[in-house]
């Protein structure tokens, strides 16, 4: 029984969704005038653990992710570069699909750009006039449209938030002096020298950030939908005016369950350009740091508790992947003495039970993996006492390959996507010492050289090859049960 707490009500609740067997879910995604950082990140990984998640019960999924491609940073970073906003943006936009291959995130089935959707955004502001709950100003031609908040009563719902001592003639921003309310917030802006436009039936102008979402998850998820998701940060204003618009122009409910990741701090503050401590993804792996650590440190902290990120805390991020894939290795290549313990059976059927009612009890992912480290600790306690039987190999590998489904982090695929996407990476990527050309089959290829240099005693050979593959960031362990080896 999956079980998330829900913003909108307050309270962890069962997931029962729309329709059995199938859930549609909408994700906010980048706006795409720079490069995503690691606070961004923490919130897209969290999105693809649900997703995963909810996949790996047997859900059918719909999962659609906007990119903003058009709102006031985009439009001013592409004014001030002197190049037009598709210029701009599809620089960012192939950018952050190359960092969800970098972290292992999984495509939706739909990523879409606000952009593509101005017909759609018309046709919604279209209606919420029609229903009073809209107006123009100025009145005539040429002036932004905004949404009347004081015709929707049930708006906070979401965040809680009280508009009430905010009063129609109190002091507003110069840029929005024409509300007749300052609590009302813009569906469609009128058009600035300079400044990319649309001719529409509206008028000419650009988009509202906040009608962007509506009209692009009705679009593709209905008028009511089982999932949004998004960073704490956007439940005011953005979600709390995506729900006042969208059930302004439908009298139906828009999403059932609201589920938001909190902060990311870096070293206990608040990251910032202005403190040096703002860091993209990118810039963590120009430090020489990998992917897959990356991403299990985002991981590693529920969504719903703020992270600290730390470099010590990646370093120790590091380990611990470092410390499955050995795992992993171990099984695959050491030699077990025959038979099945029931023991052994018994406990990895308890982490495997521990490790789904963590996920499943909105999903607790430190209690995920404290229960895949503490069948690791006794099964390697076992191996190291001779007694693991052979029996027991396959259901271990498979409660491995289990975890591994969502957490996406035990591969060694580090150097390999780094070495795909080198010469695209707006950045430059440390090589790893030349690691990143040597693929699994390689390491064993040269492994299989090594066993038949040892073999006719060429040891001379043998260590030659050994100290050939360190050089390339691969270790070699020569143990009483075989040979092992990991990257550096």
């Amino acid at each position: 029984m999956l079980r998330f707490y829900n913003t909108l009500t307050g309270k962890v609740e069962e997931f029962r969704p729309l329709e059995a067997g199938r859930v549609r879910m909408y994700t906010c995604g980048p706006t795409v005038y720079d490069f995503a950082h690691i606070g961004n990140f923490r919130t897209f990984v969290f999105q693809d653990i649900l997703r995963r998640l909810l996949k790996a019960r047997g859900y059918q999924l719909l999962q659609v992710m906007n990119i903003t491609d058009v709102d006031d940073r985009t439009i001013e970073n592409s004014l001030r570069a002197g190049v037009t906003l598709q210029e701009y943006t599809e620089k960012y936009v192939r950018a952050f699909l190359q960092d969800m291959e970098l972290l292992s995130l999984e495509k939706p089935e739909k990523i879409v750009r606000a952009t593509e959707h101005i017909e759609d955004m018309v046709a919604l502001i279209q209606r919420l006039l029609e229903k009073g709950v809209a107006y123009q100003a100025p009145e005539g031609p040429g002036g932004s449209y905004y949404f009347r908040i004081q015709k929707f009563p049930p708006y906070g719902r979401l965040s809680k938030i009280d508009l009430s001592g905010i009063r129609a003639g109190a002091r507003v921003d110069v840029q929005e002096y024409e509300k007749s309310d300052p609590r009302d917030f813009a569906l469609w802006k009128a058009p600035k020298p300079g400044e990319p436009s649309w001719e529409t039936p509206l008028g000419p102008g650009r988009p509202g950030w906040h009608i962007e979402c509506s009209a692009m998850s009705m679009k593709y998820l209905g008028e009511s939908f089982d999932i949004h998701t998004g960073g704490i940060d956007l439940t005011f204003p953005h979600h709390e005016n995506e729900i006042a618009q969208s059930e302004a122009a439908t009298g139906k409910p828009f999403v059932r369950t609201w589920i938001h990741s909190e902060h990311l701090l870096v070293e206990g503050e608040r990251m910032a350009k202005s403190k040096g401590n703002f860091y993209t993804l990118r810039d963590l792996l120009a430090q020489g740091h990998k992917p897959s650590a990356i991403r299990y440190l985002l991981a590693s902290v529920p969504h719903g508790k703020q992270l600290n990120f730390t470099f010590d805390g990646l370093h120790q991020a590091a380990q611990s992947v470092e410390r499955l894939r050995n795992f992993r290795l171990r099984l695959q290549t050491e030699k077990f003495p025959p038979g099945t313990s029931d023991k052994l059976a018994a406990r990895i059927a308890r982490a495997v039970q521990e490790f789904d009612q963590a996920l499943d009890d909105d999903l607790n992912t430190a209690e995920a993996l404290a229960a895949l480290f503490n069948l690791v600790r006794d099964a390697n306690t076992a191996m190291d006492r001779a007694e693991f039987p052979r029996g027991n190999v396959g259901p271990t590998g498979d409660a491995l390959a289990r975890f591994d489904r969502i957490f996406a982090v035990i591969a060694e695929d580090d150097h390999a996507k780094l070495a795909a996407l080198k010469d695209k990476l707006e950045v430059p990527v440390p090589d790893s010492g030349g690691a990143a050309a040597l693929s699994e089959e390689e390491v064993e290829r040269r492994l299989a050289e090594r066993r038949q240099a040892r073999a006719r005693r060429d040891f001379a050979r043998a260590d030659q090859i050994r100290q050939e593959l360190l050089e390339r960031g691969i270790i070699v362990e020569d143990t009483k049960n075989g040979v092992r080896w990991k990257r550096k």
